[in-house]
Parts: structure tokens; sequence; C-alpha cells
């Protein structure tokens, strides 16, 4: 097996345990050919990725954002693919929230909205570091009801037990249509049901390279990495991944504190 172009996760996957990619990761990277793909797939926004493409000299570069509703290429910010939440269950779902402390954050192409900058706010942008756009969700609402918009991801934070009771209505409302990830207690992220990573990195090969996803070694560690990590040639779960993550990779590896990814790039790339 060849391997063209590697394409992985971010949280819990490719950064360490200071949420940063290491130097051991970094030198892993600068050996590798600048015509090999190192190609981003994570449920971020686009600049919360393009701090950690400028860390490893690799602007320009492909960006699977939002679990694989807003892909990207090139340096002059192509679209390649655009899937969002049509604005009626937008609606919905900041209807469901109201009356808890359930907070509701909107995110759209390049843009991030919060309804006020409190804690989860604060701790979200702290950890991507991108600033969001203050605005009230309603007012967002009316702003992309004018554009015929939706929402590329919703991301609820919240008290667990006020979490739990968002996710049950969310889920009985329109869980046939959208895809409520709890990567925390306190956490859902909330996408089409249409889209994946391995969508998105599938359309990404056959529009942009000459290879096909048997040639794509591509790294995760939780359950929205699965279909991408059973897709390609080859999957390895980092040692931190879920046990279902597990289960169905081809290659294991150390865990994102111990370097995981540079590990397999060292053994596989450049040994």
């Amino acid at each position: 097996m060849q391997i063209k172009a590697i394409c992985t996760d971010i949280d819990g996957t490719l950064l360490n345990g200071d949420r940063v990619l290491s130097q051991r990761l970094l030198q892993a990277i600068a050996k590798l050919s600048k015509e090999f793909p190192i190609i981003l797939a994570s449920s971020r926004m686009p600049d919360a990725m393009r701090h950690l493409q400028q860390d490893m000299g690799r602007i320009g570069e492909p960006l699977i954002c939002y679990n694989g509703g807003f892909v990207i290429h090139d340096e002059q910010k192509q679209i390649l693919d655009d899937v969002s939440i049509p604005l009626d269950y937008c609606e919905a779902l900041v209807k469901i929230a109201k009356g808890t402390q359930v907070h509701v954050s909107l995110y759209q192409g390049e843009d991030w909205f919060e309804p006020l900058y409190d804690s989860w706010a604060e701790r979200e942008a702290k950890n991507t570091r991108v600033k969001p756009t203050i605005q009230p969700s309603d007012q967002v609402l009316s702003m992309w009801k004018s554009g015929e918009k939706g929402a590329h991801k919703v991301m609820c934070m919240g008290p667990p037990e006020e979490i739990e009771f968002f996710f049950r209505n969310a889920e009985q409302q329109m869980g046939t249509d959208l895809h409520l990830y709890r990567s925390k207690d306190t956490y859902i992220e909330i996408a089409p049901k249409s889209i994946s990573k391995a969508s998105a990195l599938a359309l990404l090969l056959e529009k942009k390279y000459g290879f096909g996803m048997e040639s794509v070694m591509a790294f995760g560690d939780n359950y929205n990495d699965i279909e991408m990590l059973e897709a390609v040639g080859m999957g390895v779960a980092v040692g931190n991944a879920r046990e279902e993550v597990k289960a169905i990779a081809d290659r294991l590896t150390l865990s994102n504190k111990e370097d995981g990814v540079a590990v397999m790039i060292e053994e596989i790339l450049l040994g």
C-alpha cells in the first residue's frame, strides 16, 4: 500500500495534552514533501484550524470543517462543498434552549456567533484561538433568513443535566435529519446527517487529487472519526481513542499525549 496523503482529526488526536502541536510532530511533518497533503478534518471552524496549518508550514492545504459540512481548498479559500442545517431546524434548536442554561453557539462558514461572552464562550475561544461575534441568536437567524442561509454547526454547552434535557428533545424532534454528537457530557455538536468526514474526504480527493481513499492514512479518536477510519487505506486510532474506534482501526498508535501521530508518520512514511 502506498500512502499518498494524511487526513487527521485535531482535538484528542493531533494536538497533545497542552492542546498544541508537539515539536516531534512538527519535525516529522517538516520531513514530508510539500507535495504530500496533510488534510485536517474536524468539527472546528476554518480559522480554528488555520493557525495549526501555519504552525506546520501548510497554509492553503485542504480543510474539512464542521465534520464535513464545509470543505475548503487552497489559499483562495475555494469552497468545494457546503452543506448546512436548514434555517427552520436552527430556529427550533434555539427555541429548545430558551429558558434553560444551555448556551447555543451558531456557526456559518467563516463566522462564529455567540449570544454573550460568558464562561462557555471564553473557554471555546481559548481552546480554538478564535474570537466570536457577539450577537443575539434571534438576530443571527433573522440575518440568515434574508440570505437564505443555515448553520454549518450548532454547538450547545451547559450543565450536564440541562444538556441531557436538550439532547433528548432535539433528538426526538430532529434526530432523523440531524446528527447530534456528544463529545462531552457538557457539549453537543449538531450537524446535518447527510455529511461526514469520510464523505467530505472522498469528495475532496475526487475533485483535487489523482488518487482515492485507499491511498490515505487517517487518524482519529472519537465516534465521528469511525466512518473515515473505516473508509481509508490505513485507519489509525490513537491510544486514547474510544474502544469503538480502536475496534475498527487497522492500526493502533500511542495516545495524543505520547505523540501517537508522529510515531506513525515516522514508522510508515519516514522509516
